[in-house]
């Protein structure tokens, strides 16, 4: 052995002398230092071995080429898996460790043709090799997909147990010493709570193996093909089975509302699972096929999660730059949450080089749907902008518009924290003491309000027209009251719209009732009892005519909140029995036409009283 490995040394300094020598008189000055470098470099035995290099070397390098392409041969003829037998596999892996160690000894002496001509016929068999492996790395993937399995399980925390305990594991350790690590590898369900059956630790081992000796020869793309390739069926199996639906953005766009819907709910579970089993089982998985090997580890995990992950962000985009139509914001809204929540698993799971064209991607369309929801309160502003004032709803009673923004707003404040981020995200400068989210919801009550009071003037009879105003504006209050809303406007918005309600109680009875009590006053300047008489006389006939109409009317018309309902009947009550208790009492005692007073006098107080409770009865439906 050492003899031949002089040999060798000798063979390598005439090839660097012939190599660097540009002419016979240089190469002779290049022999004559290394024989002074080393006795072993005489001149005598660079001359002896210069004229038999050829023979020599080239004879030494045929033996074992020879050798180790009857060993290729014989495997890559084999009609059996070769890792079926461990030995085979062993010894097949061995030979290619030879093959390579043989290749990288001998090159540097590649431009001697004798010795390039065997190492072209070393690449050829390498290239063999290279094939039938692949072939049984192919295989192997299969096999092994093929016993993945997934088992619901009543308790997340056992789920949450396995992943814990395997994160403590180095990958050194687990190639190594070959410790039975499990790598969690999904077949998913529709449910959360899954603990996930691992590819066993001998055959990650395999393709680990395969996987160094691919790449050691220069064949690391095509092993991360037939890696990806293998690995993204099972992960797009993956998604259909969560029931996600490859769609175009036409397509989603074109889909109904409530098909969409579904599908929104449908691509939340699937995401969530995605980036949270699958995704991070697949990036564990593939770091422990590929170790050592860190770039063929990012670029084959890129390309088996890109075609579902882009899936993911293609539907969530269709949606964030589809319809802004108001009544969608609930469902973007969760999409947009589904989005931020996963954002760290994004960032995570998706960090290497290759992935941050996904991950950038993934932070793009989230923002995108934070501007689809502002662009949908947007929409809403001019859905209320644009809503006619036709005809009067009856009675003056709560508007529909009053109700589907009341309602829809309360809805929305449900997600306030989400809300807030949202409007913090866009470019507005909130006022020193209001967020944007809160200019924004006073805005839109502020424009609400404007169009109810256009709304108003289609009433002719102004009393009406008060009742409508106090009537939406009650709910309103109400409304924002109850809920988040409330801590959005703030108290002082309450106490000021509750101080316009009760303007509008006022102006409603100032328009109606208070002319009622100018037929009760009497002019104590009439001359004469039987001219007050005839005065009180004529007030009390006009009295009952127009409180017997107004009655009538009102009685027709609505007051939803019972509350309000009462206060108006005691507003009224109290302002008109005593004026009208007065009255007729004055009205009795006028001597003559006093003892005659029960043929002019129509109501008594009680009467009075009976009538003004009876108001106020007309229909409330549509109150909530």
């Amino acid at each position: 052995m050492a003899e031949n490995g002089e040999e060798k040394l000798l063979a390598v300094a005439r090839h660097i002398a012939k190599t660097l020598g540009h002419n016979e008189s240089m190469a002779d000055d290049i022999l004559q230092i290394f024989s002074n470098f080393d006795g072993r470099f005489s001149r005598e035995k660079l001359a002896e071995g210069q004229a038999g290099e050829d023979g020599s070397g080239v004879a030494t390098l045929e033996r074992a080429l020879n050798s180790i392409d009857g060993q290729i041969s014989r495997f890559v003829a084999a009609d059996q898996p070769i890792w079926a037998d461990p030995a085979d596999s062993a010894a097949f892996l061995d030979t290619i460790d030879e093959l390579v160690a043989i290749i990288r000894e001998w090159s540097p002496m590649a431009s001697e043709k004798p010795i390039g001509v065997c190492l072209a016929r070393a690449d050829d068999m390498m290239q063999q090799a290279m094939f039938r492996i692949e072939e049984e790395f192919r295989s192997l993937m299969e096999r092994g997909a093929e016993s993945f399995g997934l088992n619901p399980q009543g308790d997340a925390g056992a789920m949450n147990h396995r992943f814990d305990s395997e994160e403590e594991d180095d990958d050194d350790r687990d190639f190594n010493n070959g410790d039975d690590i499990q790598i969690p590898v999904a077949q998913p369900l529709t449910d959360y709570d899954l603990i996930i059956d691992a590819l066993p630790s001998a055959t990650i081992n395999d393709l680990h193996e395969m996987a160094k000796r691919m790449l050691g020869a220069g064949f690391g793309k095509a092993c991360s093909h037939v890696y990806s390739s293998c690995r993204r069926e099972f992960l797009e199996e993956s998604m259909s089975r969560l029931g996600l639906q490859k769609l175009s953005i036409e397509e989603v766009h074109k889909m109904p509302w409530q098909e969409l819907e579904d599908e929104i709910d449908r691509w939340i579970k699937a995401a969530n699972v995605a980036l949270r089993i699958l995704f991070p089982s697949e990036r564990r998985l593939c770091d422990r096929v590929f170790f050592g090997f860190s770039s063929a580890a990012d670029l084959s995990f890129m390309e088996v999660c890109r075609g579902s992950t882009i899936q993911l962000l293609n539907f969530a985009d269709a949606i964030a730059i589809g319809s802004r139509s108001p009544e969608r914001l609930f469902k973007v809204l969760d999409v947009f949450e589904t989005m931020r929540d996963l954002m760290p698993e994004f960032e995570s799971v998706f960090s290497d080089q290759f992935c941050s064209v996904l991950r950038n991607e993934a932070v793009t369309i989230w923002k995108r749907l934070g501007e689809a929801i502002r662009g949908i309160f947007m929409e809403l502003e001019n859905l209320i902008r644009r809503d006619p004032a036709k005809a009067a709803v009856p009675g003056g009673g709560l508007h529909p518009i009053t109700r589907y923004v009341m309602n829809y707003l309360r809805a929305a404040c449900r997600s306030r924290q989400t809300l807030e981020q949202v409007f913090e995200e866009s470019n507005g400068v909130p006022s020193k003491d209001s967020t944007l989210l809160t200019v924004q919801m006073s805005w839109i009550m502020e424009l609400l309000e404007s169009n109810l009071e256009v709304k108003s003037k289609v009433y002719k009879d102004p009393a009406l027209c008060y009742v409508f105003l106090m009537n939406n504006g009650r709910y309103i209050v109400q409304k924002v009251k109850d809920g988040d809303l409330g801590l959005l406007l703030g108290d002082d918005w309450i106490r000021k719209h509750n101080v316009k309600v009760r303007q509008y109680h006022m102006n409603y009875q100032r328009s109606s009732w208070n002319k009622m009590l100018g037929l009760l006053k009497v002019d104590n300047t009439a001359e004469g009892m039987s001219g007050l008489g005839k005065t009180m006389k004529e007030k009390l006939k006009q009295f009952n005519i127009q409180f017997d109409e107004i009655c009538k009317v009102h009685s027709t018309w609505v007051v939803f909140d019972e509350q309000l309902r009462e206060e108006l009947k005691i507003s009224l009550a109290r302002l008109l029995v005593p004026a009208y208790g007065s009255f007729i009492g004055r009205f009795q005692n006028l001597g003559d036409i006093g003892k005659n007073a029960d043929r002019y006098i129509r109501y008594g107080v009680e009467d009075i009283e009976a009538r003004i409770n009876e108001l106020f009865k007309g229909t409330t439906t549509g109150r909530k």
